[in-house]
Formats: C-alpha cells, sequence, structure tokens
C-alpha cells in the first residue's frame, strides 16, 4: 500500500486530470489515466494466470485499494469522459463482492453513459443490474444474507435503463427475497413488509415466468392470510 501523501497525490492528479476532459472525449492520454492504464494491463495478466473464479475474485479485492485514488479523483471531478479503467473497475468491484463502491462508479457511469468495453457484450445498465442481482440470488440460494439496501439501490440506478425482461426479473425476485427473508407469523416484520415482497414477486413473474419466484410467492401469500386470520 502507498503512502497517505501518494494517495493524496495520486487523487489530486486524477481529478485535475478528469476535470479537463469533457464529456464523450476519452481520458487517453491524460497521464494519470494512462499509468492506471498500465498497471491495470499488469494486474490482468496476474488474473489470467488464476483458474478460479474465487481466486480471480480474491486477488481482485487485494488489488482494488491501489486504484482508490483514481476513482475517488475521477468521480469527485470528472465531467464523464470515456475511462476504461473506470468501467473495468467497476465490474471488479462486483467481482469482489464490494457493492457499494460499484455502485459508486456506476452512478457516474450511467450519469454520463459512459461505454463498457467491447469484451463485456452488455449495456451497463443490464451488466450492474443482473450481476448484482446474481449474486444476491446465489447467497440466497444457500440461506446466506444480502443487503436489501443495495439491491434498492441497484434497481433504482437501473430502473430507466433498458435490458431484457429476464435480468430485470432477477432483480425483483432478489428484492423479494430479501424483502421477506426470516419473516414468519411470530416475526411478521414492518407493516407492510409481507405484501412489499409479494408484489416484488409478482413483478419478476409478470417479467419472466420461468424466473423462479413461484413458490416463494405461495409461501409469502400463505403468510399474509395468517397474519390476516390472527390479525398481525
Amino acid at each position: 500500500m502507498s503512502s497517505p501523501a501518494r494517495r493524496h497525490y495520486q487523487r489530486i492528479n486524477a481529478a485535475l486530470a478528469a476535470s479537463q476532459v469533457d464529456r464523450d472525449d476519452s481520458m487517453e492520454g491524460a497521464n494519470a489515466y494512462e499509468l492506471q492504464l498500465a498497471q491495470l494491463t499488469q494486474h490482468r495478466l496476474r488474473l489470467r494466470q488464476i483458474q478460479s473464479n474465487q481466486g480471480k475474485a480474491e486477488l481482485k479485492r487485494q488489488l482494488l485499494p491501489e486504484y482508490a485514488p483514481y476513482l475517488q479523483g475521477v468521480l469527485a471531478a470528472g465531467k464523464g469522459a470515456q475511462d476504461e479503467v473506470l468501467t473495468t473497475l467497476m465490474v471488479w468491484h462486483i467481482d469482489a463482492g464490494e457493492y457499494r463502491g460499484a455502485l459508486d462508479i456506476a452512478a457516474y457511469v450511467l450519469e454520463h453513459n459512459l461505454p463498457m468495453p467491447d469484451r463485456f457484450q452488455r449495456t451497463t445498465g443490464c451488466l450492474v443490474a443482473e450481476e448484482i442481482a446474481e449474486a444476491a440470488l446465489k447467497a440466497q440460494k444457500t440461506g446466506e444474507y444480502f443487503d436489501l439496501a443495495t439491491l434498492h439501490r441497484t434497481a433504482l440506478l437501473t430502473v430507466d435503463q433498458d435490458m431484457p425482461d429476464e435480468v430485470r426479473a432477477k432483480l425483483h425476485l432478489a428484492m423479494g427475497r430479501a424483502t421477506l427473508a426470516g419473516l414468519t407469523e411470530q416475526e411478521p416484520g414492518r407493516p407492510g413488509q409481507v405484501k412489499a415482497g409479494i408484489e416484488l414477486l409478482k413483478r419478476a413473474i409478470e417479467l419472466h415466468s420461468a424466473c423462479g419466484g413461484k413458490k416463494d410467492l405461495e409461501q409469502a401469500e400463505r403468510l399474509q392470510k395468517k397474519l390476516a386470520a390472527t390479525g398481525s
């Protein structure tokens, strides 16, 4: 890890460079950007030597702090110039499970309509929604907790983005499951919480009937009836 003084210098340089490049132009040629791009190339070579997806995710988690000053500078002062480092690191944050950082970058990328590098083959909104939804669904399948606020923020950021209905269904299914997680007759949650979860599941099924939420919906509706019968 570099010194605080060096990180401050990197952040200031990145902010200055980003503030001088107009929207629709590219960060190519800016010294701060080129240094990060060169580092990214070296780190990609290290990642290619790892076959395990979990191993790659762990290495990305270890490497991300090295890019933090650059990201902070660009997000604070950038005007929306094309930036392959920024869009790549957004994906790396998702892969590493660093969802808050990923969504901070996604907010900037979507606001300025930055293109993804060709190798990703999906629009930004579709990629963000699908990758975070799939991470949530994977965690939920094994009974692990996934932060509902992260899913809500993802949905809000991508609400106007074009994507296949199946992708948006995954996000609604994950939100529905997260909303209903742990609710029982004895622990019914906040007023209206069960109903909110049911509406999310219904929307997921409406978007894609084979999304896998029908059993969740049946269970939630049974719980809703029991709560109504007891006046909870």
